[in-house]
């Protein structure tokens, strides 16, 4: 690093540290300027689904988005900010990608095959984009921010579902519990298909297991 590169780079972080970046960072009022930022959010969020958070760079999101680095720091601090703005309006492609609630419908009498349905759309989801799945997992365990949108959207689809389940004749019982259980077995199950791989699994009768097991607790009394 040369002396004037070393210099600005000192300085950059000075800003970061007094908290002048942050003034810097603003929000746009016109609907031109809206929509640049709308790109970025865009464009930042599907290139760290296809190369991954760590992989990805401010310079990349700009041209992706087809704006100027500058402008892109005129509405973010960094692209972690991006990040985060990203997974308010995209995040369930990556965490929770079911199908849209409005247009589930669950049939009590054929339920295995909606479960079915649903496990498969999951499963096309986690394969898009599992890189950025793997990495922004861990920062649930290590960011705050990022915690806490999963965990409110945890909540929120869990809330969802059971509203479902309840207009399909599905007793109240017990159901937010039985709900967050099934969620969680079904991202087991996308984990395993997806990321593990084991050559000895033979994953059409684990998913015809999962299935079963879902069918009976969500009908049990």
């Amino acid at each position: 690093m040369n002396n004037i590169s070393y210099y600005f780079r000192m300085c950059y972080n000075t800003m970061q540290g007094s908290g002048f970046m942050n003034e810097l960072v603003r929000e746009p009022k016109q609907k031109r300027a809206i929509e640049k930022k709308e790109k970025i959010i865009k464009a930042g969020f599907e290139l760290i689904c296809e190369n991954g958070y760590y992989n990805t760079n401010t310079a990349e999101i700009a041209k992706k988005a087809g704006v100027s680095t500058g402008i892109v720091y005129q509405y973010f601090k960094d692209k972690y900010n991006i990040l985060i703005e990203g997974l308010e309006k995209y995040g369930d492609s990556i965490f929770f990608p079911l199908p849209d609630t409005k247009k589930i419908k669950f049939d009590k009498d054929n339920f295995e095959e909606s479960i079915r349905t649903v496990i498969k759309h999951y499963l096309k989801n986690h394969k898009v984009s599992n890189i950025a799945h793997e990495e922004i997992m861990a920062m649930v365990h290590s960011d705050k921010k990022v915690a806490e949108y999963y965990y409110n959207r945890e909540i929120t689809i869990t809330r969802e579902i059971k509203e479902l389940l309840i207009q399909a004749g599905f007793k109240d019982t017990n159901l937010s519990e039985k709900v967050h259980i099934v969620i969680g077995m079904i991202d087991n199950l996308c984990h395993e298909i997806t990321y593990h791989k084991h050559s000895t699994m033979n994953y059409d009768l684990m998913m015809d297991l999962v299935i079963k097991s879902i069918t009976n607790i969500l009908k049990e009394d």
